[in-house]
Order: structure tokens, then C-alpha cells, then sequence
């Protein structure tokens, strides 16, 4: 016979309890100069010699985000000295990173000052949270977005004529309307619609401004992420993360700061969802895309 007490336990549905939230995150890693697999720690003893590393995301996956959390906390716990560096973040609102960071500033006074993107509390929360828990630099490397608006409907002209905004862009940029780049961003871009010779030099334009906001972009991040190690007073790490296009191919963003650092080593990942990750087989033009692709679960964009 079973004991009263455990026999009354067995008849009383009991609460139960919330299961945690696991930190598992389903992952491959391809290092693209061995062209094969590797692990996700090996990767980490690599990238701890790096200078600068870009983290290439996309925006709208979650796994993502808590990948690009692990290569810091991993970074972290070994040791390496890192400075985070973030697109989603803009120059202009460096001093509120930077008092929310160091705790004079509340977090609800923090947001709504540094115009957050719309899913910073399950996307870049983390990542913010870990750096001020463990006292790691915050840089907010992206030019004002007004700037790059402007950019995109005017044109370059715009930056010489930003007054006292003029160090919220890049002290120089380079923008070249040709090469790989250009290339991939036109494709982005879509061609141009069938008609008139007028209307296609028309699109064009269009798309050269929206083109040279971007170049803008990248060149501000990488010139932010150069400045950041420079002035830096012991050698440090600078992690970088960014929407994958301003880093795929080691250009972009990582172009930038590569130009910036002469002799330093810039690194590169992209990371991929994918509906399997068991299933892969990496491309020609994947093995150009990053120094390491990092493979997980997700919505493939």
C-alpha cells in the first residue's frame, strides 16, 4: 500500500514547474579556409587573435542573436579584452550608450533617447546587458539614419554640408560605383523596369543614392571600429554586428575598417539559418563569403 501522503500527492494535480529556457542553440561552423567543418570553440581560439571581428546577422532571426551573444560571452570567458560595436546603434547617441553602460542612466531613460531598433528587447537587449555586467566598451558605430535618408535622396553632397553633424559621418569615404559590391547591391536593388532609356537612367540614380547611403553606412561603421582600436589603450578584440550584407565577401563594413587598419587582422562571419543544418554543402561563393560560416535552425532569408 502506498504511504497516505503519496497516495494524496498522486490524486492532487500539482502546479508544475516553468521549464527554463534552455541555451542550447543548434549550430555548425564551416571554416572557409580549411573548407570543412569545425566547432564552435576552435572558431573562438581563432577569432581571440583577431583584431577586429564582423559579425554578419540576419536582422530577423533569433537563433542569430543568440549566437552573436555566445562568440562575446565566449571571447569573454577566455580572457580576450572586447569592445562591442553595433550598426543598431548610431553616433550620435554614443554619450547615451555610453551613461547607460557605466549606470547613471535608467534603462527606460536609455531607450528612449537612443532610438532602439523595434525588437532591441529580444534582439540586442542581451548582448547590451552582458557587456555592462562584465564592463565591456559599447561603440555605436552607424551614422545617423536622418543622414543617410538625406544621402539616399540627394546624394554624397550632403555630408559637406552637415555643419556641426560633420563627425557623425565619415571623415572620408570611399564609394566606388563598380566592382563586386556595387554589384551585389544593384542585384539587391532589383533591376530596373523595362522601358524608356530615360526611365531606366532614371532607376539608376535612384539606386546610386540609395546605394552611396549605404556605402555611408559601411564606411562610418568601419571607420568607427578602426577609431575604436586605435585610441584603445591595451590591445583588444573589436566585435562588430551588423546586418550580414555590410560584411559578406570582407566588404562593406569590413572593407572599411580593414582599409583603416593596415597590418591588423580583420575577420569575418557570417552567420546562416538554414532549414537543416545537416544537410550542407557549402558553395563556391559561400567559401568567399566569410572566414567562418556559422549554420543555424532558422527562418533562411
Amino acid at each position: 500500500m502506498l504511504p497516505a501522503i503519496l497516495a494524496a500527492a498522486l490524486l492532487v494535480p500539482s502546479a508544475q514547474p516553468a521549464a527554463p529556457d534552455s541555451s542550447y542553440v543548434p549550430q555548425r561552423v564551416f571554416d572557409t579556409r580549411l573548407k570543412g567543418f569545425g566547432d564552435f570553440e576552435t572558431m573562438l581560439a581563432d577569432l581571440a587573435r583577431a583584431d577586429a571581428v564582423f559579425v554578419g546577422e540576419q536582422h530577423d532571426d533569433p537563433n542569430t542573436h543568440r549566437l552573436e551573444l555566445a562568440i562575446v560571452e565566449g571571447l569573454t570567458r577566455r580572457g580576450v579584452p572586447v569592445v562591442i560595436a553595433m550598426e543598431m546603434f548610431e553616433r550620435d547617441v554614443q554619450p547615451d550608450v555610453e551613461r547607460y553602460a557605466v549606470g547613471t542612466a535608467t534603462e527606460a531613460q536609455f531607450l528612449g533617447s537612443s532610438r532602439p531598433w523595434p525588437r532591441y528587447a529580444s534582439d540586442y537587449r542581451p548582448l547590451i546587458e552582458f557587456a555592462r555586467a562584465n564592463h565591456l566598451p559599447i561603440i555605436a558605430s552607424n551614422v545617423p539614419r536622418r543622414i543617410a535618408a538625406d544621402v539616399s535622396k540627394t546624394g554624397m553632397s550632403v555630408v559637406d554640408r552637415l555643419g556641426n553633424d560633420r563627425k557623425l559621418a565619415a571623415r572620408e569615404s570611399q564609394c566606388p560605383t563598380s566592382g563586386d559590391y556595387y554589384e551585389r547591391f544593384a542585384e539587391m536593388m532589383g533591376d530596373h523596369p523595362a522601358g524608356a532609356e530615360t526611365a531606366a537612367a532614371e532607376t539608376k540614380a535612384r539606386n546610386d543614392r540609395f546605394y552611396f547611403a549605404q556605402c555611408l553606412k559601411d564606411e562610418t561603421m568601419g571607420e568607427s571600429v578602426a577609431d575604436a582600436f586605435q585610441q584603445s589603450v591595451r590591445r583588444v578584440t573589436i566585435v562588430h554586428v551588423n546586418g550580414a550584407f555590410h560584411s559578406d565577401f570582407g566588404e562593406g563594413a569590413a572593407g572599411s575598417a580593414r582599409r583603416r587598419l593596415p597590418g591588423r587582422r580583420v575577420a569575418v562571419v557570417s552567420i546562416l539559418p538554414v532549414a537543416d543544418i545537416d544537410a550542407l554543402e557549402p558553395d563556391d561563393d559561400d567559401l568567399k563569403r566569410a572566414d567562418y560560416l556559422v549554420f543555424t535552425i532558422g527562418k533562411k532569408s
